[in-house]
């Protein structure tokens, strides 16, 4: 009886394990190939991530339709102001499952500089392994995710410039 007990008790703690496992590499961007990833911005211009590497990356999915997204555009905006001067920080919003036309219009609208990028065939969210919107994902110059943040968040504060900071700092 107690061998039959420890053997479920292995297979259950077996079967957590590997279903922790798939969750997590599933909801994760597997970094290295992020770099694979091309954009377009409102000019049609490309971006592959691949060109900036050796950069901190600030990643940001969004969206028009998304009342969170909206509250975080001013502290995005700062963050941008604070820091775009710098060479080695990309920020890169990507727009998530909208209208590129309505959203470049509503950053016109209401005065937002930061650069925002189409990713069409969605591979973008998928490589990312999005699970909403918004979702942030900080990436350091060796290429490391640090950061993957699910919500908004006020990226202006002082606390948030300070850790971009460290991180630009970094060798």
């Amino acid at each position: 009886m107690k061998n039959k007990a420890l053997i479920l008790l292995i297979i259950l703690i077996s079967g957590i394990t590997i279903v922790f496992f798939i969750v997590r590499h599933q909801y994760s961007p597997r970094v290295a190939t992020i770099w694979e990833i091309e954009l377009i911005d409102i000019n049609k211009n490309k971006l592959k991530l691949s060109e900036l590497k050796g950069s901190v990356l600030f990643v940001n999915f969004w969206a028009t339709w998304c009342e969170s997204c909206i509250e975080e555009l001013p502290a995005i905006e700062g963050l941008f102001r604070n820091l775009s001067e710098n060479p080695k920080f990309k920020l890169i919003t990507i727009l998530y499952k909208d209208n590129g036309d309505r959203a470049f219009s509503y950053m016109k609208e209401n005065g937002y500089t930061f650069p925002i990028y189409l990713n069409p065939d969605g591979s973008a969210a998928k490589k990312f392994g999005i699970t909403g919107v918004p979702e942030t994902f900080i990436i350091d110059k060796k290429g490391v995710l640090r950061d993957k943040v699910i919500g908004p968040e006020d990226w202006n504060s002082p606390g948030a410039i300070e850790k971009f900071q460290t991180l630009i700092n970094e060798p």
